[in-house]
Parts: C-alpha cells; sequence; structure tokens
C-alpha cells in the first residue's frame, strides 16, 4: 500500500497519462482557463469545448469581451443555458478591464470578489492560471474525496464542499497545484463516476477506503432530490408578410433580455387553441388559431417546462406596443432561447407540417 501522502503523486502520473485534450489547457492564459471554468459551471466538458472555441474566436481577450454588446455576448452563449453566467462574465471583465488594466487577479479572495465566481471557481482558476495551491472542490471532486477518505456527506452539500477542500489543501503539491486541481476533476469524471466506477482503473485504489469497506455504490450519500414542478405554456406562431411576431422578455428576471415568441402560462383544462388567443390577445394581437404543431419540453434549473406551439391567422394588431415584426435574419442575429428555438424549428409558419423549419436554424 502507498504511504498515506503518496496519493497525490500516483494521481500525477495518472493524469500525465490520460488528460484529456481540452482548448483551455493547450493554451491555458488566465482569461481562456477563467471562461473555461464558467462555461463549465453545471455543463459537461463535450458540451462547452465548441461553445468555448466560438467564444474566443468572437471575444479573445478581457477587453474584447468588456466592450461588447451584452446582445452579442447573449447570442455566443445561447444554448449553453445558465444566461447569468454570461452576464456575470461580461460584468466581471469590465470590471477587470477597468481596475486592473485587463489583468485577471492571481489571488483567491480577489478572484471570489468578481462577479459570477465562487469558492470553487476562483480555487480552480486560482491554481490552474496560476499555480497557487487552493483546493478545488466541485462535485466531482467530492464525490473522489468522499470514496477516498469514506466519509458519509452529500457532495452537493456547500457546507461538506468547504470541509473537503480544508482537509485536501495539505495534499496539493505546490510544484504543480494546477495539474493537481485538473487530474481531480478528470478522476471524478473519468473513473470514479457517480454509477459503476471504475476502480479497477483508478490510481488511488490502494488507499480508497470506500473500495476497502465496500462503500463505493453508498457514497458519497444523496438527499433524495425533490420533485421538478411542471409548467404549461402555450406559445403563438403568427406572422405578417415574411416576419414573424415576437417580443423581448422584461430587462429582469428568467432569461432577461431575450426575444420569443409571444406566449401564455395554461390554466389547468385549457386547450391550447383558447391558450394562444389569450396570449395574442396579452401582446395586442387579435388572432384565429388554425392548428396545434406538438410541444417542446425543456429543464431548467428549478422546474420543467412544456411549451405547445399554435399556428395562428393574424386578424388585427390594434395594440401590440410590445410586438416586433423580425424577419427569419433579425431572429438569427438575436439572443433566443433553446426553447424556443427548439419551437421555431417545430413548424415553419408558411408549412407547418415539416419537421424542421428555417425559423431560428
Amino acid at each position: 500500500m502507498n504511504a498515506p501522502a503518496a496519493w497525490p503523486a500516483a494521481l500525477l502520473r495518472w493524469f500525465a497519462a490520460n488528460r484529456r485534450p481540452m482548448p483551455w489547457r493547450d493554451h491555458p492564459t488566465p482569461y481562456r482557463v477563467w471562461v473555461s471554468e464558467v462555461m463549465l459551471q453545471q455543463t459537461q466538458v463535450a458540451t462547452v469545448i465548441p461553445y468555448f472555441n466560438r467564444f474566443l474566436r468572437r471575444f479573445p481577450s478581457v477587453a474584447a469581451l468588456a466592450r461588447a454588446r451584452e446582445a452579442d455576448v447573449l447570442k455566443a452563449w445561447e444554448g449553453l443555458g445558465y444566461y447569468s453566467r454570461a452576464r456575470n462574465l461580461q460584468k466581471a471583465a469590465r470590471k477587470v478591464a477597468c481596475e486592473r488594466g485587463g489583468r485577471l487577479p492571481a489571488d483567491v479572495a480577489e478572484l471570489q470578489a468578481l462577479p459570477g465566481l465562487g469558492d470553487y471557481s476562483a480555487a480552480a482558476i486560482a491554481s490552474i492560471a496560476f499555480g497557487i495551491p487552493a483546493p478545488a472542490v466541485d462535485g466531482n471532486v467530492a464525490r473522489v474525496l468522499a470514496r477516498l477518505w469514506a466519509v458519509r456527506a452529500d457532495a452537493r452539500n456547500p457546507v461538506a464542499r468547504r470541509a473537503f477542500a480544508e482537509r485536501l489543501r495539505p495534499f496539493i503539491p505546490a510544484s504543480a497545484a494546477g495539474d493537481f486541481t485538473q487530474a481531480m476533476m478528470e478522476l471524478g469524471a473519468l473513473v470514479c463516476r457517480p454509477r459503476d466506477p471504475r476502480c479497477g482503473d483508478c490510481p488511488l485504489a490502494e488507499d480508497c477506503l470506500a473500495r476497502r469497506r465496500g462503500l463505493t455504490g453508498s457514497l458519497p450519500s444523496r438527499r433524495p432530490l425533490r420533485k421538478i414542478p411542471l409548467l404549461t405554456q402555450t406559445a403563438i406562431i403568427v406572422r405578417r408578410g415574411p416576419r414573424l411576431a415576437m417580443i423581448r422578455r422584461a430587462e429582469s428576471g428568467l432569461l432577461h433580455g431575450f426575444w420569443e415568441l409571444p406566449t401564455a402560462i395554461r390554466r389547468r383544462c385549457e386547450r391550447p387553441e383558447t391558450a394562444a388567443v389569450r396570449a395574442a390577445a396579452e401582446a395586442g394581437l387579435v388572432v384565429r388559431a388554425e392548428k396545434v404543431l406538438g410541444r417542446a419540453d425543456h429543464a431548467f434549473s428549478h422546474f420543467r417546462l412544456r411549451l405547445t406551439p399554435v399556428l395562428c391567422r393574424l386578424e388585427a394588431a390594434p395594440a401590440a406596443l410590445r410586438v416586433r415584426w423580425l424577419t427569419e435574419k433579425q431572429i438569427r442575429a438575436r439572443p433566443v432561447s433553446t426553447l424556443h428555438r427548439r419551437v421555431l424549428r417545430i413548424g415553419d409558419p408558411r408549412t407547418p407540417d415539416r419537421a424542421a423549419s428555417r425559423w431560428g436554424r
């Protein structure tokens, strides 16, 4: 068996042989590491990579991100979800550009003071970008540590994660802090998985108390997930000539500033066509509902949304102050949520039976 403090060296050897290629690892500047860590919050690596590459082409520096229009930043982030991350990233970029000449602070506490960076993200950036031996504990790392030390703690609990971070601190090699942080993340993602961990491939297997005690399947402890409520809405697809009726969400709340089809929450036992007429009236339009086109579902962090699109014929627009009649090109250029992009693909208003649409492509 390895000596108690030998496992970090075994982990680093494993990482050197198994690290996945990632664009932010190829050129690990502080800015690139920062953007990647924000994108990776609640999002898998495979999903992030194409977004990261496009984002860096559009905003290659702190200065470029700071001076961009928010709408352009949201458009570049479109489809990645959790859009407050993009807004906070730009707010932080403006702060760094204004107060620090575009240089990200090489200090955990100063990083935590930037919008959108919590304990984990600040520690990860500090260690990977600047080589600071700061313990970065996300869900993957907490799971590895819970099994390594046989700790019955909920890996999602912030208090448990902070306790893991303090216990981990003395094990971080000062000369390889960034690689150690990435190795812990990589081990949790590839080997010490939530289900069916690949213990035979684990460099920490000999030191793992959960493996020794037959507890890998029960650690870390998990609280029962609460039931996620379902919200049902109806969206109207109505056009005037080549233009489609769209509205811009308010400047506060979920997806604020995004563009979407006019919608209404469906009442209990209400038919989609009835809700569509009401959605139109709330937007200042008079329509006749013609056809229900299916439905689209999307999961947010605290609820699920089921959206039913209804093709409508415009009869009048007496008070459509919130509505903008946008062309296909204009819709493509604006930030639109993933769910409403999906609805636009369900049925082209000119050929509603098609499964894919030119609108929103």
